[in-house]
């Protein structure tokens, strides 16, 4: 190991075991460069600083170019905890439309639809007293597994072939010292439970109609899946409530048809 002189790691926030790992296991004078960006910029956000000193857990320093902010939710910068992952000036690698999306709807639902003339990635972020930032996964409904981004779309078209489950609902919560947590909540046509088979076929349709990594670390049933009026179903506002968040902080309940049904996710939460 005499001649490496640095280590970079991407694909899914770098947990503070890894570093201590790295230090530990393969040499004590290197540089360790965590960094993470997005294929839609084909840049990185935020990543290492050779002449910076590397802390724990973090990513040194957002990179050159990048006007990178946390807001809260009413969309105010803040110093301390965390916040949405926003870019408040133009780049010269961000898309600026979608193929074939005519009249941007699907480009500004997908980045600007919460912050007006703002670009919100879709992430947590945490800038540190060190001016370095901490990555704490997805806040949209995007699922990072293992570093694999997966849509939720791929989810429900696998659970619409099951006809015993009516409706369902999957996030991924990241979890302290870089695991994470993936429940899917069904709901039930009426008559039919949650049997072992009806697991195992849950599971065997995800893995044989995409992958390992969409098999749900759980399977829960739930009295109704929360939607908001317009017809979308509201995994980043369930994945906020689970990750510790109060209900009326994690989503517009004057916006949902039925609001009530979040209470189970809120219940759930005290529960486990």
């Amino acid at each position: 190991m005499s001649a490496l002189r640095s280590i970079g790691s991407t694909g899914s926030p770098l947990p503070p075991d890894a570093f201590t790992w790295v230090y530990e296991h393969v040499k004590k004078d290197l540089w360790l460069s965590s960094m993470a960006g997005g294929t839609d910029v084909c840049t990185a956000w935020v990543g290492g600083n050779p002449m910076g000193p590397v802390w724990l857990g973090e990513i040194q320093c957002r990179c050159l170019g990048a006007a990178i902010e946390a807001w809260d939710e009413s969309g105010k910068p803040i110093n301390t905890g965390v916040g949405e992952l926003v870019v408040t000036k133009p780049m010269p690698s961000m898309p600026v439309f979608f193929w074939g999306d005519k009249n941007h709807e699907r480009y500004l639902a997908s980045y600007f639809d919460t912050y007006p003339g703002v670009w919100r990635h879709g992430d947590w972020i945490e800038i540190t007293e060190h001016d370095g930032v901490i990555i704490y996964g997805r806040s949209d409904a995007t699922l990072n597994r293992q570093g694999v981004r997966i849509g939720t779309a791929e989810i429900y078209r696998a659970m619409d072939k099951i006809r015993e489950v009516k409706d369902s609902l999957i996030v991924n919560v990241e979890l302290e010292g870089g695991g994470d947590y993936m429940p899917l909540f069904v709901l039930l046509n009426d008559g039919e439970k949650l049997t072992d088979d009806l697991r195992k076929k849950i599971n065997q349709t995800l893995r044989s109609d995409y992958s390992p990594r969409h098999v749900p670390d759980d399977i829960i049933v739930c009295p109704d899946i929360p939607y908001t009026i317009s017809g979308k179903k509201m995994e980043a506002p369930v994945k906020k409530i689970l990750m510790g968040k109060a209900l009326d902080k994690a989503a517009n309940l004057d916006s949902m048809r039925n609001p009530d049904s979040l209470f189970f996710f809120e219940k759930f939460k005290k529960q486990a």
